[in-house]
């Protein structure tokens, strides 16, 4: 899509299913930020915030990027294997390497893609 004056953004949802839990620590996390940013040619603005709370179903880490031109967040959950990443941005990228990119660094099983042009 061709960015004009009435656009403002990409919003894409990657909801990964069957993940490695065992890779969901905040080193990997942080791992897969630098990475994902690399990939996107995006710039990281400040640091990555994680952070682990909940309780039963609902535990696990949660994430939180600035970026320049906005941000990227992830949910994990520990019980149910898996994760939910949300990259919004007012820089063109590519969805499908978000989502291709997530399930590979996670190794899930499968993954679904939700994608919204902002406007």
């Amino acid at each position: 899509m061709k960015i004009t004056d009435w656009w403002w953004g990409r919003s894409c949802s990657v909801d990964l299913h069957g993940l490695d839990v065992e890779l969901i620590t905040p080193g990997y996390i942080r791992k897969y930020v630098r990475e994902l940013c690399k990939l996107l040619k995006m710039k990281r603005h400040g640091p990555t915030r994680i952070g682990r709370f909940g309780k039963g179903k609902l535990k696990g880490y949660s994430m939180m990027q600035f970026i320049e031109t906005s941000s990227i967040t992830a949910h994990f959950d520990d019980k149910g294997h898996r994760g939910f990443i949300d990259v919004f941005s007012c820089k063109e990228f590519n969805s499908k390497k978000v989502a291709k990119f997530s399930q590979k660094f996670f190794k899930a099983n499968d993954y679904r893609t939700y994608v919204e042009e902002r406007i």
